[in-house]
């Protein structure tokens, strides 16, 4: 699929700010790997902190700052809250920044410069 040229592309400055948030809000390891996580389906906290090896306050730590961003939501199961992503296009371009790093340039650093 061809990405949009500049002329055909309707972004506002609104739009580039929430993109740029947005990405703000990914740009950690913990984050990228929780949403990584939640691309499988909703998850507790302690699941979350089982499947990804880190602290129960590191981990909620991140998912405040994806639920600020809105990449993330909340809902209560009894006693627990479970977290899910707000949208499917955010598990698309992690996923798709993981792959894009994965392909290591011939410098070593994986791409990125």
């Amino acid at each position: 699929m061809a990405l949009p040229t500049r002329s055909e592309r309707t972004d506002t400055g609104a739009d580039l700010e929430g993109a740029s948030e947005l990405l703000r809000a990914l740009a950690n390891p913990h984050r990228l790997a929780l949403v990584l996580e939640l691309t499988a389906g909703p998850r507790c906290v302690h699941e979350l902190v089982e499947a990804l090896a880190i602290s129960q306050p590191l981990a909620s730590q991140h998912l405040r700052v994806l639920r600020a961003a809105r990449v993330v939501q909340t809902q209560r199961r009894g006693r627990e809250i479970a977290y899910s992503l707000g949208d499917d296009h955010v598990s698309h371009i992690v996923h798709d920044a993981v792959v894009h790093a994965s392909h290591a340039a011939p410098d070593g650093h994986g791409g990125i410069r």
